[in-house]
């Protein structure tokens, strides 16, 4: 996610992640080809085919209704997905205040590492989603979380969903051994339960991406309005008519881009979630509220809070 500084018209407008780098050449290819169709008028007899701007005025409304639609899509996607990550710190703090409140450890050392462990497996669950949704091939950023000998047990595709399995289990140990009073189980299975919904909603965005057919219609009618709209210009604007399909392109290529950054919010790009930061976040609240040495909170690079 990008990090906002001091308000600025020239850094806005260029810096980076705010799509312009990734429209250029688009943007260069438009102008060319209207530059070309300029030069070519008068060896072509352009101007005798007459067309006039009034059928890009109208598909121009229904272009911009169709980018519209497709473009709140997108960011309904990127607002759920935050929302959803808002809700795992939520319930990641709620889950550490039960198990530091309600488990009662009497000073014994076994039930004090126990609960240390079950607050820092909290912590681990929130990395170990942030490397499922990435689709990181290493786990690393788990594994410190985990003894050796309970992360060596998670041997499925789906980390977080083999960590909760491994969370419910401790519930059950602790239950067992008494260290949990039976009325309070509803309370931490409530937690867990909240854990897998947002396990859940967050792989449904994941991988139900904005149809394809919303993305191909779009640039289909993008190009063939673009490269016929220098025709329509011709007789209007003459020599200026590089500059009009310049500024007409970025403009549909410039909203397209939008939906196309906001599409996937669990990736890397400039616009996407801050997954580390927010991961870092919980780490932080756990090992605090442990009364341990906790990490400097997750520091932005080149402006870009990953």
């Amino acid at each position: 996610m990008l990090v906002r500084g001091a308000p600025s018209v020239a850094g806005t407008l260029l810096r980076r992640g705010t799509g312009l780098a990734a429209i250029a050449p688009t943007l260069l290819f438009y102008t060319l080809f209207a530059e070309a169709v300029v030069r070519l008028r008068a060896p072509l007899t352009l101007d005798a085919w007459n067309l006039t701007p009034v059928p890009f005025q109208l598909s121009g409304v229904a272009i911009s209704i169709f980018l519209g639609f497709r473009n709140a899509a997108c960011y309904d996607r990127w607002w759920e997905a935050r929302k959803l990550w808002g809700a795992l710190i939520n319930t990641s703090r709620t889950l550490t205040r039960q198990w530091l409140t309600l488990l009662r450890d009497d000073g014994r050392e076994d039930a004090v590492a126990f609960q240390h462990a079950a607050v820092r497996e909290v912590a681990g669950f929130a990395w170990a989603l942030k490397a499922h949704l990435r689709t990181e091939t290493r786990n690393d950023v788990a594994a410190p979380f985990f003894s050796e000998e309970t992360f060596a047990t998670f041997r499925g595709d789906n980390l977080p969903a083999d960590v909760l399995q491994h969370m419910g289990k401790r519930l059950r140990d602790a239950v067992v051994r008494g260290w949990v009073d039976p009325a309070f189980v509803r309370a931490f299975d409530t937690s867990l339960t909240h854990l897998a919904d947002i396990l859940g909603g967050c792989e449904r965005i994941k991988h139900t991406p904005v149809p394809l057919i919303y993305t191909a219609m779009t640039h289909r009618i993008e190009l063939l309005y673009v490269l016929l709209l220098p025709f329509g210009l011709l007789t209007t604007t003459g020599e200026l008519t590089p500059l009009v399909v310049l500024f007409v392109a970025f403009c549909l290529r410039g909203l397209d881009e939008v939906g196309n950054q906001l599409e996937d919010p669990f990736e890397t790009d400039p616009n996407d979630l801050p997954l580390a930061a927010l991961a870092r976040r919980i780490e932080i609240d756990a090992l605090t509220a442990l009364g341990e040495p906790s990490p400097a909170p997750w520091q932005p690079q080149d402006g870009v809070l990953l």
